[in-house]
C-alpha cells in the first residue's frame, strides 16, 4: 500500500473517527474541545524558533518531560509546542507545563492538515516520541524542511513486522526522518531495516523521570497511617481487574487491594468492584476489601502507598505497562506475561531481582501474596529497583546531544 491508497482510506474512515472523538467527549470533555486543532486550524498564536515535540498519550508525555526539560535550558530562547492525540494526554500536557509551553493536538494525518499545521507553527525542529510514524506528516516535514527525529524509539518485533508488511508506505515514512534515537541495540537494528537513517542508541527516557518526592512522603503516610498490607493493580487494562481479583484467594480481613485503571474513562465500570474510591476524598474503611485510585497525576503516590505492585496490560496481549515508574518509587513489582512494550526494562529488572514475572494471572496473584509475607525480600527488591533506574538515568542529556547536532547542522 503506498501513500496515495492511505491517504484516501484515511478519508473514508475520518467520519468514523471523528465520531468516536465525538462520543468519548460525553466522558471526557476535551475530546470535543480543539475540534478544529484535529484539521490543523489554531486559534494557539504561533512563535517565532519554535521547537515541536509530540507526545501522543500520558505515557508519552511523562516519558518526554526530563528531554523537554533539557530543551528548554539548552535554548533559551526557543519556544516549545508540545502536541497529543488523547485528552488525557492534553490534561497531562497542561498540567505538566502550565504556560510554559503551547499545547496542542496534532491533526489528522491528511495532507492538507498537516500542511496547515506546519504552516502555521513554522517550527525549526520536530520531535516525535517512540514510535509516532505518520506517513503524510514525515512527508510534508522533508518538503518544508523541517528536520525530525524520532526519538525513545522502541518497534517491537509484532510492530517492525507489520510495518515491513506495508514497506511501500512505512519505508519512505522511516527514511523521511532525520534521525532516530533507540532504546536499545535491537529497537535500533529494527529501525534500520525498515529505512530508517542515523540510528543511534541512546537509552530510555523513562528511567530520567524521578518521581515526586511529596508525592512519594504522602504515599508512605497514607500506608503508614492505613495500618494493612496494600497490593496495587497499577494501570490495569480492560477485564484484567476481574482478572485478578477472581485469582486472590479468600479474603484475610486485611489485605487491601488498591486498583488504579490506565484509562480515566474506566473509572466507573471499575468502580463497581470497589467498596471506595480516592477521588471521595476519604480513607478505605477497615471492611473495605478494594479501594479504587481515581485520580489523574498520582502514580507516584500509589506506588509509594503499596507493598507490592502487579503492572497491568501483561495479562492480556497488549504489551504491558511502564514498570518503570513503580521501580524508581521503590516498589516491588510483580509482572504478566506480556511485557513486549518494555522489552529491554523487563528484562534488566527480572536480571538485577527488582521483578518476578508469573505466566498467568493466578501466579501472579500467589507471588505478590508471597512477597507481601516476606518484607526482608520486598525490602532487597525495592533497593535493586531504585539502585536499577539510577544506574540507567542519562538517556535526556544523550538525545539532547543529538537534538543540538540536529539543529546546528
Amino acid at each position: 500500500m503506498g501513500r496515495g491508497l492511505y491517504t484516501l482510506l484515511l478519508r473514508l474512515a475520518l467520519p468514523f473517527v471523528v465520531l468516536r472523538w465525538w462520543w468519548r467527549g460525553a466522558r471526557e470533555p476535551l475530546y470535543r474541545e480543539g475540534i478544529a486543532e484535529r484539521f490543523g486550524r489554531y486559534a494557539l498564536q504561533a512563535r517565532p524558533k519554535l521547537l515541536w515535540i509530540h507526545a501522543v498519550s500520558v505515557g508519552e508525555a511523562r516519558a518526554a518531560a526530563p528531554l523537554v526539560d533539557a530543551l528548554a535550558r539548552e535554548f533559551p530562547g526557543h519556544a516549545l509546542l508540545v502536541t497529543c492525540i488523547t485528552a488525557a494526554g492534553r490534561a497531562t500536557l497542561k498540567r505538566l507545563y502550565g504556560e510554559s509551553a503551547l499545547v496542542a493536538y496534532l491533526p489528522y494525518d491528511l495532507p492538507e492538515a498537516v500542511r496547515r499545521f506546519l504552516e502555521h507553527f513554522r517550527p525549526r525542529l520536530g520531535v516525535l516520541m517512540e514510535t509516532e510514524v505518520w506517513p503524510n506528516l514525515l512527508a510534508a516535514c522533508r518538503e518544508n524542511g523541517v528536520p525530525v527525529a524520532l526519538v525513545n524509539a522502541r518497534l517491537s518485533e509484532k510492530s517492525a513486522r507489520g510495518y515491513a508488511r506495508f514497506a511501500r508506505l512505512s519505508r519512505p515514512a522511516f527514511a523521511s526522518l532525520a534521525c532516530a534515537c533507540a532504546q536499545s541495540d535491537a529497537d535500533a537494528a529494527r529501525l534500520r531495516a525498515l529505512g530508517a537513517p542515523r540510528v543511534e542508541v541512546s537509552g530510555n527516557l523513562k528511567f530520567d523521570v524521578a518521581p515526586e518526592p511529596a508525592q512519594l512522603a504522602t504515599g508512605h503516610a497514607w500506608r503508614e497511617h492505613l495500618g494493612r498490607p496494600v497490593l496495587l493493580l497499577a494501570s490495569t487494562r480492560e477485564g484484567e481487574e476481574q482478572m485478578l481479583l477472581d485469582a486472590l484467594p479468600p479474603w484475610d480481613g486485611k489485605l487491601l487491594v488498591l486498583v488504579v485503571p490506565r484509562h480515566p474513562p474506566r473509572f466507573d465500570e471499575v468502580a463497581r468492584l470497589a467498596q471506595s474510591r480516592r477521588s471521595s476524598g476519604a480513607d478505605p474503611a477497615s471492611l473495605d476489601r478494594v479501594h479504587l485510585g481515581d485520580t489523574m497525576g498520582e502514580m507516584a503516590f500509589y506506588y509509594a502507598a503499596c507493598d507490592v505492585a502487579v503492572i497491568g496490560g501483561s495479562f492480556a496481549p497488549l504489551g504491558g505497562q511502564n514498570l518503570i515508574e513503580a521501580l524508581a518509587a521503590g516498589a516491588p513489582v510483580v509482572l504478566g506475561p506480556s511485557m513486549y512494550n518494555f522489552a529491554e526494562a523487563t528484562q534488566l529488572a527480572l536480571e538485577a531481582g527488582a521483578a518476578i514475572q508469573a505466566s498467568e494471572a493466578s501466579t501472579a496473584m500467589s507471588e505478590a501474596l508471597n512477597l507481601i509475607g516476606d518484607a526482608p525480600r520486598r525490602a532487597r527488591m525495592s533497593e535493586a529497583g531504585t539502585k536499577l533506574c539510577a544506574t540507567h538515568r542519562g538517556a535526556a542529556a544523550r538525545h539532547l546531544e543529538v537534538l543540538k547536532n540536529l539543529l546546528n547542522s
